[in-house]
């Protein structure tokens, strides 16, 4: 959405929509923000300096329906002194619970399990056919203990984990606090990848973060390790983890996230049974979805009209 202010006795907004539920055509983007005052756009608008020079100087705030702003040229905006809005705090419980779905669901290999059903090679019961691991007394390796970890190291606490490892910039105790009765620990990538028998991937994507998974990380976990990535498919190196699949090296793997998106169906990772790919749904709740909107609206009404916007990005 794009919209042009005018000026005048009353408050009004002009607004030019892209009114169709996919992706807006890149060269729609460039057509629509032509005079655009303020931009709001989804993770999928690359927005970058083609698309500032399309609008004009007078473009004042973008405001991105996301948490996320690794699709915008941060850089380029600030040059400009265009401000940049996002939508945080409201999608952590909805991202949270799918984490926490993917950790189980890969863990009891619930992909395997509808195959056998759909398939028709459910035969007659054994002891020891699909077995997957419980998450009692295991440690689980969080990768970014911001909202979105602490919201999933709450969840899997009720489920009998033993231990909490985090990586990060730097120790957060007062960030552990929030996950009461937890043994929690900060830990450097090397000791978690180590030790952890589930790790989830909650950090935001960035320079120091891009392909951090790749196959020299995954060749240092546990065979058994239950991965899962709910955050960004750029923190993931892709080919790294095909290999480590083809190795044996992981136990399970669960991606809500991956490179590109959407994932070509001939991909090689939609060939692994012990690897359950999601299509990006992890804030995909009417609740959450509909927060994030208010917020985005929010945003870009207030930088249109010269206010500071309510949720920056380097809040």
């Amino acid at each position: 959405m794009c919209a042009r202010f005018a000026d005048n006795k009353f408050f009004r907004i002009d607004i030019v929509q892209w009114k169709e539920d996919r992706t807006i055509p890149r060269s729609e983007l460039l057509s629509l923000v032509k005079g655009a005052d303020g931009i709001l756009c989804l993770l999928t608008d690359k927005i970058d300096a083609e698309v500032l020079d399309a609008a004009g100087p007078q473009l004042k705030v973008v405001s991105t329906v996301s948490v996320g702003y690794d699709h915008v040229n941060v850089p380029e905006l600030e040059k400009r002194n265009i401000v940049l809005g996002i939508t945080p705090g409201v999608l952590t419980e909805a991202t949270a619970d799918t984490t926490v779905l993917l950790v189980l669901a890969a863990a009891r290999r619930l992909r395997e399990g509808m195959d056998a059903v759909l398939q028709g090679t459910w035969g007659t019961w054994s002891p020891t056919w699909l077995l997957g691991s419980q998450l009692t007394d295991k440690t689980v390796g969080i990768v970014g203990l911001g909202r979105i970890g602490v919201a999933v190291a709450k969840r899997l606490q009720a489920f009998g984990v033993q231990k909490f490892l985090y990586q990060g910039t730097r120790p957060k105790p007062e960030t552990e606090k929030e996950i009461p009765g937890a043994r929690i620990e900060f830990s450097d990538l090397y000791r978690l990848l180590r030790e952890s028998d589930v790790i989830c991937v909650c950090c935001a994507l960035n320079d120091k973060t891009q392909n951090m998974f790749n196959y020299e990380a995954f060749s240092k976990m546990k065979s058994s390790v239950v991965f899962v990535n709910t955050a960004r498919g750029g923190i993931v190196e892709q080919p790294g983890l095909i290999r480590a699949l083809k190795e044996g090296k992981l136990g399970s793997v669960g991606l809500d996230v991956t490179v590109p998106e959407p994932l070509p169906t001939d991909s090689e990772l939609l060939k692994f049974p012990n690897c359950i790919v999601l299509p990006h749904i992890g804030s995909g709740t009417l609740e959450t979805r509909t927060a994030m909107s208010e917020i985005a609206i929010e945003n870009v009404l207030s930088g249109i009209k010269g206010e500071k916007i309510p949720h920056p990005y380097n809040a």
